[in-house]
């Protein structure tokens, strides 16, 4: 038995026993995720046996993360025919057919002697009649939902062939108040809105945090004294340190894939130009020299390319370069004006807002500007951010006449747009790395 220790988490993955994933015969149960308008996959999720209300607990999280991913359909668990049904048993196969659950998830909760709890799952295919998933986990009681998303990041992953992102977190800006006396706080929570806190108490104005590759700190900007100043927030201790004083800083700056430096836009003189700054030295170079506004950058995830928006044009348009600020190529060719990029962290896209026709949208382009797709149109959409597969997208809308921004996600075939709740108004949010 494999045990990998993540902080207070023990995963145990058995790969002996009862619990081996078995190979999957030739008509396995699999959902191609490359196609526009998937249909949903019917899948049986049963309540996780357990002493008490826990193990319902974890089974209900695991069937919202699925369902919220629309690319699975849970079948209503008065349906089921077989009952009973835990991880020492093999299901009656026919009972499931007959209610067309093509997957078929169970489960157990135990309590053990040190006080933690074991959970266990197993994932069958109800047509081939066989296992295809199988694991364990050991952890604190208080990490009961944790285990739930990645239970259903194994599940996504085996039957979709991508890794999972619902073991994840978002940082965002939470908005209260009247529109002329807006209070706004830095917050996080798990990416279905569950376990919020609130990071900044509301005494200063924050914006744009963005998450470092290590997931344990974020950037963002704050207005305490007037003028915008960076900080560096360490999430597990609380702990922030001044990066810097920008003034006419309009963005917080993005880390570099490796986590050594930060990329930003500082203005001096009327111009903004894309500056690096290594975080050990805190030296700065120089990537662009304009008389225009360069803003916005990101980097791709090797770290070779940055892509940033600029009006050297004339209006707000795309533009890749290299690290060094080498190779300047304007990338997006379309009606309106285009900004706040940012990269997939598979490498391909290149997400955007996009200002046309008295919208705001949010749509992806190809590094190289082809391709380009429009997922969402509305007032006012802003702030697209990549959930670590690069399947989906977070963003934040006003509506017209709404009060405040709310956040959204929506899928990278433009279909399955979900509002993600909050207890406030929400703008500005960043999906974290995965938490494994």
């Amino acid at each position: 038995m494999k045990m990998i220790i993540k902080g207070a988490l023990v995963i145990a993955m058995a790969i002996s026993g009862a619990f081996v994933a078995l190979a999957p015969a030739a008509a396995a149960v699999e959902i191609d995720v490359t196609q526009g308008n998937v249909e949903p996959l019917p899948i049986a999720i049963t309540d996780f046996q357990s002493a008490d209300g826990i193990g319902k607990q974890i089974s209900d999280v695991v069937q919202a993360d699925l369902k919220r991913s629309g690319l699975f359909a849970p079948i209503d668990r008065a349906a089921f025919i077989q009952s009973g049904l835990t991880t020492d048993t093999t299901p009656s196969f026919k009972d499931w057919t007959v209610i067309n659950a093509q997957a078929l998830v169970v489960g157990r909760v135990s309590p053990e002697a040190d006080g933690r709890l074991r959970v266990e799952f197993r994932l069958w295919d109800t047509f081939a009649g066989q296992q295809l998933d199988g694991q364990q986990f050991y952890t604190n009681p208080e990490n009961w939902r944790r285990v739930a998303h990645i239970i259903a990041d194994a599940i996504y992953e085996r039957l979709t062939g991508e890794k999972g992102y619902f073991d994840t977190r978002i940082v965002f800006v939470s908005e209260s108040g009247t529109k002329d006396k807006r209070v706004k706080r830095l917050a996080i929570m798990d990416q279905d809105g569950a376990n919020l806190r609130y990071l900044t108490d509301g005494s200063e104005l924050v914006l744009t945090p963005r998450f470092s590759p290590s997931r344990q700190e974020v950037t963002y900007m704050s207005f305490g004294n007037g003028e915008p100043r960076v900080y560096l927030l360490q999430l597990e201790t609380g702990q922030r340190e001044i990066v810097g004083n920008f003034p006419g800083m309009t963005f917080s700056p993005r880390f570099s894939p490796d986590g050594q430096k930060v990329i930003m836009s500082l203005q001096q003189e009327g111009n903004a130009n894309i500056y690096a700054m290594d975080l050990r030295s805190r030296a700065t170079t120089r990537l662009t020299s304009t008389t225009a506004i360069d803003t916005s950058p990101s980097y791709s995830p090797d770290g070779r390319r940055i892509v940033f928006e600029s009006d050297r044009g004339g209006r707000q348009q795309l533009y890749v370069m290299g690290a060094d600020g080498s190779g300047q190529q304007r990338i997006s060719f379309g009606d309106g004006s285009y900004s706040t990029p940012v990269w997939s962290p598979r490498g391909d896209l290149i997400a955007f807002t996009k200002q046309s026709g008295g919208q705001f949208q949010i749509g992806v382009m190809r590094p190289d500007g082809s391709g380009e797709r429009i997922l969402t149109s509305g007032f006012h959409n802003e702030g697209p951010t990549w959930a670590p597969n690069g399947r989906v997208l977070m963003f934040f809308r006003d509506q017209r006449g709404g009060g405040g921004p709310q956040l959204y996600s929506i899928d990278l075939t433009g279909y399955n747009e979900q509002k993600i709740p909050t207890p406030s108004y929400a703008s500005d949010p960043a999906w974290s790395p995965s938490l494994e």
